[in-house]
């Protein structure tokens, strides 16, 4: 069957009061966004609390597969919608018999099914109730097609009548990736890497309405170009979703060896993750992000301990870090990173500068206090070397 409309389900914006309508706005330009994308001619519209894309001309999978990017989204109904007609009317009970006899023949050739039919009556206006109607429309589909039965508890098709504004007849319900529209909670700074979790972490981070900016932290020679764009093509993943994201590639080569010939092995990775968390606090602050994101979960590796993770996060000024990971097991993580298609580049064997100079036992418990003290052997150089960093970031602009 030739649709040419989807009715466009939301559930949490819905609950927002009297800000609900730029909750609503923001999820309008986010499927007008992805629309563009496609090929056809799309109207998206919103009339209490309901929304509509009208669409002409189009793929209906490269359709249904963009909008289920826009975070917001919790349901994508294929539908047909018959407006009203010049006198304001909608079909009256046999025209809407017809139309709902016709929507399952195209949309079911295989009629050996169960069905139920349910209706909502929001136009009050119409002569017959909710109930009185969903039983006449059953009755209709009964007459038109033998082979199909009734079951109210369990059916295999859940025919939805809407008359609203429009009057609306769909049967599937695509599930949409939920969260909050893009843009309607701020911006913050995600952390990078080339692994499994930092994507994951973004993709979460996002879904609550997040503008992302990155940073990726690069070591050439030890890193190499295959590396860098492993993360540009993650940041890609990431984008797929919010639209845009700028990546902020930094040198940290030369960090990265003071800190390896000044300062004690076993805290190599830790006081490395500190000017990391320096670096991108800075940038973050010229960027207007309002936080950092990380990819860390709570003893998944030595540098993500308690008292870890204490120690890397005291070193962030004015803004929170997030780590929207921090309770998940790695299968949890790993089962997220397959659904938003990032996992085969996360696990390409290109290495990241955080895994370069790992030390054989790394500091678990590290306590602030040593690692300050040890800092100090960085005093001469390690405030030139971090400007130089930050001036010389190189901005990767990646959009999906």
């Amino acid at each position: 069957m030739q649709y040419h409309a989807f009715v466009i389900k939301y559930a949490e914006i819905g609950v927002k009061g009297k800000n609900r309508y730029i909750f609503e706005e923001a999820l309008v330009k986010q499927i007008e966004r992805v629309l563009s994308k496609c090929d056809g001619e799309f109207n998206v519209t919103r009339v209490n609390g309901r929304m509509y894309v009208d669409a002409k001309n189009f793929d209906f999978n490269e359709t249904v597969d963009q909008l289920k990017t826009v975070f917001g989204v919790t349901g994508i109904c294929p539908a047909v919608s018959i407006e009203r007609n010049g006198d304001g009317n909608l079909p009256d009970v046999a025209g809407i018999s017809k139309a709902v006899v016709d929507f399952v023949d195209g949309v079911y050739p295989d009629k050996k099914k169960t069905f139920k039919v349910k209706v909502r009556r929001v136009d009050k206006s119409f002569p017959m109730d909710s109930m009185e109607l969903a039983a006449h429309l059953g009755g209709e589909i009964l007459d038109a097609y033998d082979e199909m039965t009734v079951d109210v508890h369990n059916p295999d098709i859940l025919i939805n009548v809407e008359i609203r504004e429009k009057l609306n007849i769909f049967s599937e319900v695509i599930p949409g990736p939920g969260g909050m529209p893009i843009g309607t909670a701020g911006k913050a700074m995600l952390l990078l890497s080339g692994g499994i979790d930092s994507p994951v972490a973004g993709y979460m981070i996002a879904k609550r309405g997040v503008d992302i900016e990155a940073v990726y932290f690069n070591a050439p020679p030890y890193t190499s170009e295959k590396a860098k764009q492993k993360v540009i093509d993650l940041a890609g993943v990431i984008a797929k979703y919010t639209g845009k994201v700028r990546l902020h590639v930094i040198n940290f080569t030369d960090i990265q060896m003071y800190i390896y010939k000044q300062c004690p092995h076993d805290e190599l990775t830790i006081i490395m993750r500190r000017y990391m968390m320096r670096i991108a606090d800075i940038i973050a602050g010229q960027t207007g992000c309002m936080g950092l994101v990380t990819g860390e979960s709570i003893g998944q590796v030595a540098s993500q301990t308690m008292q870890s993770l204490m120690c890397t996060g005291e070193v962030v000024t004015d803004i929170p870090v997030y780590r929207p990971l921090i309770a998940f097991d790695k299968q949890d993580i790993v089962d997220i990173s397959y659904k938003i298609d990032a996992y085969e580049t996360s696990i390409l064997p290109y290495e990241d500068c955080c895994t370069i100079f790992v030390a054989k036992h790394p500091v678990t418990k590290p306590r602030a206090e040593i690692i300050r003290k040890h800092e100090e052997n960085l005093a001469e150089k390690i405030d030139e070397l971090v400007k130089t960093a930050i001036e010389t970031d190189e901005v990767i602009v990646i959009e999906k």
